[in-house]
């Protein structure tokens, strides 16, 4: 057999089983003196220091800022879940406290309604709560929800407060519509109480801005009644029972005619806060002058 001749210029090549033949040995022998001299141990531990320290530093930094990070997230999630159960405690206060609130004013309501009952016991009264309203500030005209099936008619007295808020005008089955005394179109016959002197009451939304109406054609030639005189349905009004008080003169002047005198009444009724209201069963009709 003729020898292998080497090419010139040919790469010398080391098969792969060589190689790793050669590694193994290497990496056998760095092991073996490793664990029984300290020939690496020095210069290892060196370079490793300089290496591993800084990093687990940073990486003990990193974790401890991680850690406070999660501890803050856990609390604030804590202080929003209190803060959510704070509110619905607020909430359910606030609507417990507006439910106090209104139980009261119905309570105040009902008992101005059960002392104007017993002021005017003489009539038979129903009650009846407002459902609806005319545009505007004032209950000048609004509907109840009680009607004929009830046993309403049409000029039935409405009274609620202290005294006279109308009268109905149109009646459902089970509604009816009422128009009250400071209504622009409305006439109401009245008498000063302490004179049994004859007025007109006219109702006037402008004027019952300033919460007052007006009245007119009074006749006192004696000079007898005053500011703070109470006003009550005249025994002669053909819608309105007699006695039941409309409010309290505010000013009187003298008419041109030096004959009679006019001028404002205070009403009775706060007529921007209505609710319920009480119904007089009886027909002026049916009582007679």
């Amino acid at each position: 057999m003729s020898p292998v001749v080497k090419k010139k210029g040919e790469k010398f090549t080391l098969p792969g089983k060589y190689l790793l033949f050669i590694l193994t040995l290497i990496c056998t022998g760095l092991i073996v003196v490793t664990f029984n001299t300290n020939f690496l141990s020095a210069p290892v531990s060196a370079v490793g220091g300089s290496l591993i320290i800084p990093l687990q530093n940073g990486v003990s930094k990193a974790g401890s800022w991680l850690s406070s990070r999660s501890e803050e997230l856990v609390q604030i999630r804590s202080l929003l879940q209190e803060n959510a159960r704070l509110q619905d405690e607020i909430d359910r206060l606030t609507m417990e406290n507006i439910s106090l609130q209104q139980d009261r004013y119905e309570l105040t309501n009902l008992r101005e309604l059960y002392g104007l009952d017993a002021q005017y016991d003489e009539y038979d009264k129903i009650g009846a709560r407002i459902i609806a309203m005319d545009s505007g500030n004032w209950f000048h005209s609004f509907v109840i929800n009680k009607g004929y099936e009830d046993g309403l008619m049409i000029d039935m007295n409405v009274m609620a407060g202290s005294g006279l808020v109308g009268r109905i005008v149109d009646v459902g089955p089970n509604w009816s519509k009422v128009m009250a005394i400071i209504d622009d179109n409305s006439n109401t016959s009245g008498m000063v109480l302490s004179t049994s002197d004859r007025l007109i009451v006219s109702g006037d939304l402008e004027l019952y801005a300033d919460g007052v109406i007006r009245f007119e054609k009074l006749i006192d030639s004696a000079d007898r009644v005053v500011e703070g005189d109470k006003i009550v349905t005249s025994n002669v009004s053909d819608k309105y029972l007699p006695g039941i008080l409309i409010g309290y003169i505010s000013s009187i002047d003298v008419d041109s005619n030096n004959l009679t005198k006019s001028g404002l009444i205070t009403p009775a009724v706060d007529f921007e806060h209505l609710e319920e209201v009480l119904v007089v069963m009886q027909l002026k009709q049916s009582v007679g002058p």
